[in-house]
């Protein structure tokens, strides 16, 4: 059995919010849809298409917007570059028409009620968030393909493992974090180090860099967006947007043009424990606030956890000196290593391990990386990491009304700032000294979430979700 490969370019993905799982691994499962029928002369003869939700998908689907990203996906939008504010107006043109351009290519009759099902009480056994999809020809066959949707915007397909890149042979293949730590120890590399030898096998240093640089574009595109959008989410739950109001008052009147001078202008506010703080919750709130409404986001490594790596890489830029592009670029190499683990020895999906996989994940990459930047060795890297997911064990997933708001939104603070106190906590630390190591960590997680009782799987059927009695109007 081959060792899963994974670039920095899989955990790191450029999408549209809310849930990579909920979200983009359905607009992805829907795009390969009909690329397979193309491939296989189809698309001109479907007639009809149904579409299948199972579990997690079907019982919080609506709220995390797997309807809308899978209509997108078969008309042919692509999350990368689709425009996020045509989304409303074209969902809404494919249920009023009752038509959709499947594969951006064939018109076929196309029903919401009727072609896309919710099947709330039914599962498939390989992963709880399934969705399949049929096709029927004018031959009186049909074409059928089920597709999973594993976290972080990875997609698997039935019947295949889900390797979306050929083979390559890795100069430094790491399953583990034991192997990782070999591999710095021999060679003197730091964990981005590593990352960037092992990207050049897919492609030359310069091309992932640049790409590298293109995801943090984004990146500091949706943190300033964010802090400067106010109103109300969509959904239902009516929550106020509170980033915009909160950097209003950070920003204590000083004006800015841009990002550039709004990060000087937050710098010359100073460096207070309580300044940096709140600096760091708007940073969150503002990227998750942006998930939320189906903005432009970087999965990191999934949607929900979106939030975390881009307030601490903020706060690095901000109040450590971090704003050079070799630095942003070992910063976001070392977060993804992290997280390549944490997907090869457990799971990054709230749907199989609850938040600690993504909220829990996403603080360890980011508490990693930043204790790479700040001159911490290798083993104070690695545990940094475990720091910042032992404090995270046992996370459920009780989003309210299956919407990635409540408590989401807020949960993402909180876990940009144990990545800090994890990071300092390191950097402060003997690591020869520890009791605890990252993959033991890893193990656990996995082991809680097996262990986790379904209900608090991003299923909405438990937690808070069924606590606060609210009442959501159909979607």
């Amino acid at each position: 059995m081959q060792n899963e490969q994974i670039s920095v370019f899989d955990i790191f993905k450029i999408g549209i919010g809310p849930s990579s799982s909920h979200t983009l691994g359905p607009w992805r499962a829907a795009q390969q849809f009909t690329t397979s029928l193309k491939k296989q002369d189809l698309l001109n003869e479907v007639e009809q298409v149904k579409i299948l939700l199972y579990g997690s998908l079907a019982k919080t689907g609506k709220g995390h917007g797997t309807d809308i990203a899978i209509l997108l996906g078969l008309a042919g939008g692509d999350p990368v570059t689709f425009d996020v504010n045509a989304i409303d107006s074209t969902v809404e043109e494919i249920k009023i028409s009752q038509k959709l351009l499947l594969g951006g290519e064939k018109t076929i009759e196309f029903s919401y009620t009727d072609d896309l099902m919710f099947l709330f009480t039914e599962s498939l056994p390989f992963h709880p968030n399934a969705v399949t999809f049929q096709a029927f020809l004018s031959t009186g066959k049909a074409f059928t393909e089920t597709y999973y949707s594993i976290g972080g915007g990875f997609v698997v397909k039935e019947g295949e493992n889900g390797s979306e890149k050929d083979q390559v042979d890795l100069p430094f293949p790491v399953e583990k974090a034991s192997e990782l730590l070999h591999w710095c120890l021999s060679t003197g590399l730091k964990v981005s180090g590593v990352v960037l030898e092992n990207e050049a096998a897919w492609r030359p240093e310069a091309e992932t860099k640049k790409g590298i640089l293109k995801h943090f574009q984004v990146i500091k595109e949706c943190i300033y967006r964010g802090c400067h959008t106010g109103g109300f989410l969509p959904g239902g739950l009516n929550v106020a947007r509170r980033a915009s109001a909160l950097n209003k008052r950070l920003i204590n009147g000083q004006t800015y043009t841009d990002y550039d001078s709004w990060v000087a202008a937050i710098r010359n506010g100073g460096n207070g424990f309580n300044y940096i703080l709140d600096w760091v919750s708007c940073f969150a709130l503002a990227v998750n606030e942006e998930n939320a409404a189906f903005g432009r986001v970087v999965t990191a490594p999934t949607n929900g956890a979106a939030g975390v790596i881009p307030a601490v890489l903020q706060y690095y830029i901000a109040f450590c000196d971090g704003y050079e592009e070799e630095k942003i670029i070992q910063f976001i190499a070392c977060a993804s290593e992290v997280g390549s683990i944490f997907k090869k020895g457990a799971t990054i999906s709230a749907a199989m391990g609850g938040c600690q996989a993504e909220i829990g994940v996403s603080s360890a990459m980011a508490a990693a990386a930043l204790t790479e930047c700040l001159g911490g060795s290798q083993r104070q890297v690695l545990m940094a990491a475990e720091i910042a997911m032992e404090h995270h064990l046992g996370l459920t997933c009780d989003p309210i009304g299956g919407l990635v708001q409540i408590p989401c939104i807020e949960r993402n603070t909180m876990g940009a700032i144990k990545a800090i106190t994890a990071s300092q906590l390191a950097l402060q630390s003997n690591p020869d000294k520890a009791k605890v190591s990252l993959d033991a960590v890893v193990n656990t997680m996995w082991e809680t979430a097996l262990d986790m009782n379904s209900k608090y799987k991003e299923t909405s059927d438990g937690g808070l979700a069924t606590n606060i009695p609210l009442s959501l109007p159909e979607c």
